[in-house]
Formats: C-alpha cells, structure tokens, sequence
C-alpha cells in the first residue's frame, strides 16, 4: 500500500489544507514567499552544554537549529498529516512491520557530498544499540533492522506491527548526516537542510546561511539566521521591542495584552499539546507511595493555575500528557479536580498525617514556573502538605536539576503522536522518563498498541495509557499552555504546524519577510 506522496502533491494538498484549517493564525498572510534577509530569533532556551549532536538536543533551541541545518525523512505538515522530507515516497507492508522509503535523488550535504541511503541507515544507527546514550533511544527502539537497497532506498525492519512510523521518522533525534564507514559526522553541523552553519556558541549564538543547494525550491527563503539565546522572557520581549530581534517564543501570557497593543508586533497562538509537568521521581521517598502521588494531584486548584498563570491561554491538564485536540484523547477519563479533603485521604494511605516536601523551580522550565510553584504552596496547603519552593537560575536546569532533583518542574511539546510522547517520556527503557516511573502494564499496553491496526482497538488501548499514567504515574500535569510567539510586522508565514512551537521548530526554514 503506497503511503507517500510526491512533493508536488504534498506542497498542493498542504496549501489546500491551510485554506480550510485555521490554527489561531492569520490565515490572510498566507502569501508567495519572498526570498532574502537575515532573521534574528530570540529563543527561551539554550545552554552552554549544547551539542550539535541530535542524540542530546534538550529543548527547542537546539531542534530550531538542527532543523534549520538537517533533514528527516518526513515531517508533520500544518493539517497534521505527516509528509515526505528527504524521503519522496514510501510503502508500508499489510502487517505494517516493513516500510521501505525511497529517497529524493540529487540531494546533497552541505560540502557537496550527495545523500546516499547508507547515510540514512548510519545516522538511525546512532541512536540504537545497547551502549546508544541517546535521548531518543526509544524511538528506534521498535526497529530490528535497517539497511540500504542501492543509493536511494532504505528499508526498515520492525519487531512489531506500527502504523504511525513514519510519523516517529520526523522526530528532530533522527535528523540524517553524513557518514563514513557506519559512523555519522554529527560535530562539523554539517546536513542537507535549508541552512548551513557559519558559527556555533553553545547558550549564545547559531548563525546560519542560507543552502544554496537546497533540494526543497519552497523553503529556506532567509538569506541569514541567528539564533540566540535569551533566556529571560521580560529581556525576549525587550528584544523585540528594541528591534534587536525578529521572532521571540515562550511569551509570558502576562505580556501578551502589552505586545498586542503594539502595531509594529503580532502576537500568534495555536492550540496544541503543549503542557506544563511537575514529575516526581518514583525511585525516591516520598514519591515512590502512588497515594503521596495522588495527594500531590488532588491538591492542585488546576482551574486557578488556567486562569492565573496562563490568563486563559490553555486548558486543565489531567496527570497525562495527551492533549484534548490529539487522536486518542481520553474523552471518558475523569478530570481529575481540586479536592484538598481526598488528598488528606490519600496522605493518610500512605501513613501519613502531614507532608514536607520541596520543589524546584526556574523560568527556565516554562514561561511562569516560579510563580506556579507559589501558587502550588498555597493550594497544598490545605491538602497538609508544606511546600518548600526552591527557585533555581536558568543557566544549567536541565543539566544540574532536571531528572536530578526529586521533584522539579518541565515542560513537554507533545510530539506527533500518543505513541511518541508515552514511548519517549514513560516507558521502562526512555532515557528522558523523567519520573523514573515503572509500570508492568503500561509497557506492556503500549507495546501491544503500536501494532494493533484495528483503529478502535488501538483508541481503547491509548485511553487505557493515559488512565495509567493519570492514576499511578508521577508526572503533576495541571495545564495544557497555547503556543504563544511574537514577532515582527515584516515577518510572514502560511498556516503553522502545532506539534512544537514555531511552526513545529521549522520556522528558519518555512518562514520569510513580507
């Protein structure tokens, strides 16, 4: 069955799409791109422990830039749909265990070396294997074996059934470089995307140039980029306002009537599965009693965190992390609700009368953390539990706190799709798990999903996950936040897709100047 469309169709449909679905952007600016310029992208994240190695990208700084300088062999489009990057078309065995995808021919790195398969096999190969550190080792995880038929072909062996593969081949980890003998270049920057590296200073600066032997004609339309790193939000916005920058992400929602009122500024939202999460680690007291856990989550005022934190740009989370506009979401699940009396219930469970605890918070978690974490004092409270708020600076959270400190704060796009985000985040064997939680029949449930092809079967399992992770799992998600950017008047784009922010971290490439 033939899954893959040619460029040509794929630039149609997504163009006609666009015209039909709006994602909180002004679809009026949907325009012919214009070619040149230098972009200026004031980012919320970035750290001098940076690589330019996909295997450790933490955060959307490093996913702009490795997007901007590698290609994937899909990616998600504005509808959703999942379409063909360096990969031109695709088939997919009845049983969805073999998918063979057939290459773009005359694609070339950026050192004028021209893509051949092995280069694809190699850079999966970088992140499998036992001794594989990478972050997104379970993403490859499924694969059991992968090989090159010829220059442009790559065939893909999986030890289950999957449907949603190709969808987990867009993913920024499995970026394709160049190789020699099996082993990817990865430190030279060097890829087939729109842009190529001219200077890399890890928690300060990219700069790019534009690609001149891009293969994609329809992208790359900057002459230039920089990407900075700006980590405060008040100094993003400054930023801006200073005309020392172009686009800036992670708005405060506090700022956003101020950049509104602004008639050289446009402030763009998209509801997505972007969400806020507290996890708890499972392998460390007090946390590894599930009822401590459900006592934390019962005393949390969710509708006041909305309403106070994001001033109304998101919704309530429920302790999982798929978003109420994905497929799969779990209509008929409970949503969990302040109830500070059935979180005492719970302390009591788990022998206790009273809880001490401390959590540790930074602006660099997301846009607003340290004063959730003021407001989660005030609401445990009354659930008898004391909290100690830590606040931390934002130079090297997610190296020195994240997943090292018993009880932090996160934050998780959603990815493309349930299976992603379960797979990269909750299963055993996730090297970003960052709750540490085990659970038996979660993993075994998720296995079993991936290659269930029968739609409704698979819809009850992936509903059966997010009960599972609500319920026993250690990650507190009160809040699903919107999409929030700004950017200048002159900066122009078509409809966006919402799976990360900026146009799902491929705005370098698909964006330009009006």
């Amino acid at each position: 069955m033939l899954t893959g469309i040619n460029r040509r169709q794929l630039i149609k449909t997504s163009a006609a799409t666009a015209a039909l679905v709006g994602l909180g952007f002004n679809a009026a600016r949907a325009q012919t791109p214009m070619r040149g310029g230098h972009l200026r992208l004031g980012i919320g994240h970035g750290s001098a422990t940076d690589t330019l190695d996909p295997a450790t990208f933490p955060d959307a700084y490093m996913q702009l830039v490795g997007y901007a300088l590698r290609s994937t062999l899909t990616e998600v489009l504005a509808s959703g749909e999942i379409g063909g990057d360096l990969a031109e078309s695709w088939d997919v065995s009845k049983d969805a265990k073999t998918w063979t995808f057939q290459l773009h021919k005359g694609v070339e790195f950026h050192d004028g070396k021209p893509l051949r398969a092995t280069d694809v096999v190699a850079s999966i190969n970088h992140h499998r294997g036992e001794k594989s550190s990478s972050a997104g080792i379970a993403l490859v995880e499924p694969i059991e074996d992968i090989k090159a038929d010829g220059e442009s072909v790559v065939v893909f062996t999986l030890k289950e059934s999957m449907s949603d593969f190709d969808a987990f081949l867009s993913v920024y980890f499995l970026s394709v470089m160049p190789s020699k003998d099996g082993t990817i270049d990865w430190k030279s920057g060097i890829g087939t995307g729109g842009y190529k590296l001219v200077r890399f200073e890890p928690g300060v600066r990219t700069a790019l140039e534009r690609n001149p032997n891009y293969f994609r004609p329809d992208r790359a339309f900057f002459d230039s980029a920089d990407v900075l790193c700006i980590k405060d939000a008040t100094a993003r916005v400054s930023a801006l306002l200073g005309g020392t920058v172009d686009v800036i992400d992670s708005i405060d929602p506090k700022t956003v009537n101020l950049l509104s009122r602004r008639s050289e500024i446009k402030v763009e939202e998209a509801s997505g599965s972007l969400h806020y999460a507290f996890p708890m680690r499972c392998d460390t007291a007090p946390f590894n009693d599930v009822n401590v856990r459900l006592a934390i989550k019962y005393g949390v005022d969710r509708e006041a965190l909305v309403k106070t934190i994001l001033q109304g740009h998101g919704y309530v989370g429920n302790d999982h992390p798929i978003g109420r506009k994905q497929k799969y979401f779990a209509v008929d699940l409970p949503q969990r609700v302040y109830d500070p009396e059935k979180g005492r219930f719970h302390l009591k469970k788990a022998g206790m009368d009273a809880l001490k605890v401390e959590l540790t918070v930074s602006e660099a978690a997301f846009p607003g953390a340290v004063d959730t974490g003021t407001l989660l004092r005030e609401q445990e409270s009354r659930a008898g539990i004391e909290l100690a708020v830590s606040r931390v600076p934002s130079d090297g959270y997610w190296s020195d706190i994240w997943m090292k400190k018993p009880w932090c704060a996160s934050y998780w796009s959603g990815g493309v799709t349930p299976n992603y985000i379960f797979s990269h985040a909750y299963s055993a064997n996730a090297n970003w798990n960052e709750a540490f939680w085990q659970n038996k029949q979660f993993n075994m449930i998720l296995v079993a999903a991936r290659s269930e092809l029968d739609e409704a079967k698979r819809g009850e399992m992936y509903g059966d996950l997010q009960r599972l992770v609500s319920d026993d799992g250690g990650a507190l998600i009160p809040m699903f936040a919107n999409f929030v950017t700004a950017c200048s008047n002159k900066v122009s784009h078509g409809e966006v897709a919402s799976n990360y922010e900026l146009d799902g971290t491929r705005a370098i490439e698909r964006w330009w100047f009006a």
